[in-house]
């Protein structure tokens, strides 16, 4: 055989097993993808049995404050009813990640297999019991403010301190605002973003009134989704919407020589008693796949079609 040929033919299996060793690549990632899903549909299915099942305290005291508000004040019957179903799987707070969890099964086209990856163990935590207990404060708390001081808030400040802090401002229902989970972020003909709520919990706007984003941003009041929940429990797209938001309020302001500060620049120091998860960063910032997704850049499907490929064979 001629050397030629030789070398021809060594190359041709060079080729092979790079070719072998690319697609033993990409069956890592969908393996991995595949596996992060299904963590986190068992995840939010044990979360529902547990709603199911009243293992979840904060859930339990959510369903009191709704019925104790009621009995105390019939008129706001309908919205703390509303409020409180969050304390089982049919709230928008458990809904929400059923819908996530869909979602990533057929994943829009630029979002990477990282992103999908991401979004699936953020999803998983979102579910844990700890986790979705702590969130449950948000509603919590706008039901113990609605009382006028009858039901005390959990895991902040008393209502009294912060409007102390904020020169008397009312503050109730403030606590769900800019939560994807019960409205969002609408800009108007000036270019100016309101905060919108969804069709259920409009009746909500009587008691906020109208919120600015630019305003808000500068005067925003503790909450656990905006201080702590807000990775964990937002779809990948109401995340990067958020983020281009604050981008476009932030060169209005420029433009104008105004002074913005981020809604999300700092922590408000109002949160007490919540879990360790809570102040535990997201461990997909820990896990093998980050770090080796930070040396090599983004993985990314071959124009996104296996990830769809896997999704439909789940």
């Amino acid at each position: 055989m001629s050397d030629y040929k030789v070398w021809k033919l060594i190359s041709l299996l060079c080729v092979a097993l790079l070719m072998l060793g690319c697609e033993s690549k990409e069956e890592r990632i969908q393996q991995s993808i595949t596996a992060t899903l299904e963590d986190a549909s068992k995840s939010i299915n044990t979360l529902g049995d547990a709603l199911d099942k009243k293992q979840v305290h904060n859930a339990n005291l959510l369903t009191e404050y709704g019925k104790v508000l009621s009995q105390q004040n019939p008129q706001l019957t309908q919205i703390a009813q509303l409020i409180a179903q969050d304390a089982t799987k049919n709230g928008p707070l458990y809904q929400n990640l059923l819908t996530r969890h869909q979602e990533l099964k057929s994943p829009p086209p630029e979002m990477s297999s990282s992103d999908i990856i991401e979004q699936a163990v953020l999803l998983k935590e979102a579910a844990s019991l700890s986790l979705f207990n702590d969130a449950l404060t948000d509603p919590i708390n706008v039901l113990a403010d609605m009382s006028n001081g009858t039901l005390a808030r959990v895991g902040a400040v008393s209502l009294a301190a912060e409007k102390a802090a904020n020169n008397g401002q009312e503050v109730v229902g403030n606590q769900l605002v800019g939560n994807e989970n019960y409205g969002q972020w609408q800009t108007n003909s000036n270019g100016t973003n309101f905060w919108m709520w969804y069709g259920m919990y409009r009746m909500l706007g009587d008691l906020v009134g109208d919120v600015e984003y630019g305003r808000w941003s500068r005067h925003r009041k503790y909450s656990y989704y905006n201080d702590y929940g807000r990775k964990r429990y937002t779809s990948y797209k109401g995340y990067k919407r958020q983020n281009t938001i604050e981008q476009r309020t932030r060169q209005s302001y420029q433009r104008q020589g105004k002074q913005f500060t981020s809604p999300y620049a700092k922590k408000k120091s109002a949160a007490t008693g919540l879990s360790r998860a809570s102040h535990t960063p997201s461990s997909i910032s820990r896990s093998s796949y980050s770090k080796a997704k930070s040396s090599s850049g983004s993985i990314r499907n071959s124009s996104n079609r296996t990830s769809r490929g896997v999704s439909r064979g789940k």
